[in-house]
């Protein structure tokens, strides 16, 4: 009976302990957030950002209304790509190699042969243009229905409906569809989930692994749209996020990127 009645009392106590940490780690985060001077890190654009705290279920917004806002996903649509690419075949690994057909492009580094890899790291349209036509647009479509990928809306042309054409997402949908790539939760094998995973790793750090897609939108000669969106693991925490910006100096991917690893750096989430 005693025995009985010593683990009777130390289940409370180990739930109560579980349950202030947990409640620490959200109380901390809620903190630093709201110490954060987001004129600072968006000076001179129109943008959002969203994080979203795996272990706390806890979203943190900066301009509501503007991550409810569906924009082109531009070359962030490069994640889904690459997993419907392997789930159809049509790449076999992150070593699948397309031949560069001659064309110049502006951008040096494109004007080469790439493999899935090499293409996601410096954002080669032209390769994922080959994937979306060789996946086509009846399968496209289907698995873009099966996620849930923002408007689901492929009509603007298989080789350039994410490239601000009819595909439309926004930054909250953005998060949602990383964190279930994250929680394994869409409908794509595992290995190909990983494979993906692996390839858009920006940075690793003592205790932290950052990782995400760029995408930016170009028109009449001036970059006029910019994302960065991707996840973090600190310790055993994950977060996932996404930012949007446009307006402003010429908002792009980069410039996203950046004030994206300015936020996470300030929320000791990861170090620049």
């Amino acid at each position: 009976m005693k025995k009985s009645f010593c683990v009777l009392l130390i289940l409370p106590v180990l739930f109560l302990s579980l349950f202030a940490v947990s409640w620490a780690a959200e109380d901390d985060m809620e903190m630093k957030w709201k110490n954060l001077d987001f004129q600072k890190y968006f000076q001179g654009y129109k943008g959002c950002f969203v994080l979203y705290d795996m272990q706390t279920n806890k979203y943190y917004r900066y301009n509501e209304e503007l991550c409810k806002e569906r924009l082109s996903p531009c070359s962030t649509f490069k994640i889904p790509n690459s997993l419907i690419g392997l789930e159809t075949g049509v790449l076999q690994d992150e070593n699948t190699l397309f031949k560069w057909d001659g064309t110049q492009y502006p951008i040096k580094e494109w004007n080469q042969d790439h493999t899935l890899k090499s293409a996601i790291a410096v954002s080669v349209v032209w390769y994922y243009q080959i994937v979306a036509e060789r996946v086509g647009a009846e399968r496209m479509q289907k698995y873009l229905d099966e996620i849930g990928y923002g408007n689901e809306d492929i009509s603007g042309g298989i080789t350039t409906f994410w490239l601000r054409s009819s595909l439309l997402i926004s930054a909250d949908e953005e998060v949602d569809f990383i964190t279930r790539l994250y929680r394994e939760q869409l409908p794509f094998q595992k290995r190909n989930m990983d494979i993906v995973k692996n390839i858009i790793v920006r940075k690793t750090g003592g205790d932290f692994v950052f990782s995400g897609k760029t995408g930016g939108g170009y028109e009449e000669g001036k970059w006029i749209l910019g994302w960065f969106v991707g996840h973090v693991k600190k310790g055993d925490r994950q977060f996932t996020f996404a930012v949007n910006i446009r307006e402003g100096d010429s908002p792009n991917g980069i410039k996203a990127q950046d004030i994206a690893k300015a936020i996470l750096n300030d929320l000791n989430l990861i170090q620049n």
